[in-house]
């Protein structure tokens, strides 16, 4: 059996794009992967998902998104895909042992927050541990806020946390900024942030929120607890295009290449989500590439009938 559409990913990009194709008549298949859900699946509210004027769990929301799909037709398996090959028609997707056919495919792979690896950072991730300012910044109203990182991302992060926060603090392991001069020179001058330089992270505290942070000082090796309430990391995105490298066309920093729209540089696949989109990175701009994705999909499938 060859499949007409197979999804590989399950984050507001792929569910999206599996509930436009299932109502399509397309059948698709979605591998979800053992994480399944995304990134939503460590937020612990979600207010800004049009819809919920009174905020949903992460993981609830991803469970609503799911039920919509599998009720229209889609098939899901909890697995990850070990393998694709894309060299010929149709496409072969291999999950351990299994192997399907398929004559289109959607990546949704999103992509992942790179964390600090500290203690308690995984414990607290959700209850003050972010990686999202967009998604979280809004529940730190009046409220001290540490920001990590010293490239243009922690930059954005830490002066859209300035309209939250009562004051951010911006934790970064250099003397100097990588950060563009004109977005470093906002943070500087900004009355609301202060920057510890030549520092790190050693630990993340509290017990079931944040409390404080534990840093060191790189040049004089001092260790000080730091009181907080929230901290978010911003030290990067790694897109997740393993699958991928050497068949699509990726970008320098490894994100997915689309073109005309959502198709990537294999006629037949088509990209969605965080794993092409390094600039929003949100809930709500993934769920429309995925129904972009997938009207993409469906029309080129009915193309193919017709030749």
């Amino acid at each position: 059996m060859t499949e007409k559409l197979t999804i590989i990913g399950s984050g507001p990009a792929g569910l999206t794009a599996a509930i436009y194709a299932s109502r399509a008549n397309l059948a698709p298949l979605m591998i979800e992967g053992v994480a399944a859900g995304g990134q939503l699946m460590l937020t612990t509210d979600v207010e800004n998902y049009p819809g919920f004027p009174d905020g949903i769990m992460g993981p609830e929301l991803m469970e609503l998104f799911k039920k919509q799909a599998v009720r229209f037709g889609t098939r899901i398996i909890t697995s990850d895909v070990s393998r694709v090959d894309l060299s010929q028609r149709p496409f072969r997707v291999s999950v351990g042992s299994d192997e399907y056919n398929t004559e289109s495919i959607i990546v949704a792979t999103g992509a992942s927050a790179r964390w600090l690896d500290v203690p308690g950072e995984e414990k607290l991730r959700g209850y003050g541990v972010s990686a999202c300012a967009t998604c979280d910044g809004f529940f730190f109203k009046d409220r001290p806020i540490v920001v990590v990182g010293g490239g243009d991302s922690a930059m954005e992060e830490a002066l859209f946390l300035t309209r939250f926060a009562s004051g951010v603090t911006v934790v970064h392991r250099r003397d100097e900024f990588r950060a563009s001069k004109i977005m470093a020179a906002r943070v500087l001058d900004h009355p609301k942030i202060d920057v510890l330089w030549n520092t790190v992270v050693e630990e993340v505290l509290g017990d079931t929120s944040v409390e404080a942070v534990r840093l060191k000082n790189l040049d004089s090796g001092k260790i000080d607890d730091f009181a907080t309430q929230g901290v978010f990391v911003a030290i990067g995105h790694d897109p997740n295009t393993a699958l991928f490298e050497g068949q699509l066309d990726l970008d320098e920093k490894g994100y997915l290449q689309v073109f005309q729209n959502t198709s990537a540089s294999v006629e037949g696949v088509f990209g969605a989500g965080d794993v092409v989109d390094h600039t929003y990175r949100q809930a709500v701009t993934a769920a429309g590439m995925g129904c972009e994705a997938a009207i993409d999909a469906e029309r080129w499938l009915d193309a193919r009938a017709h030749e």
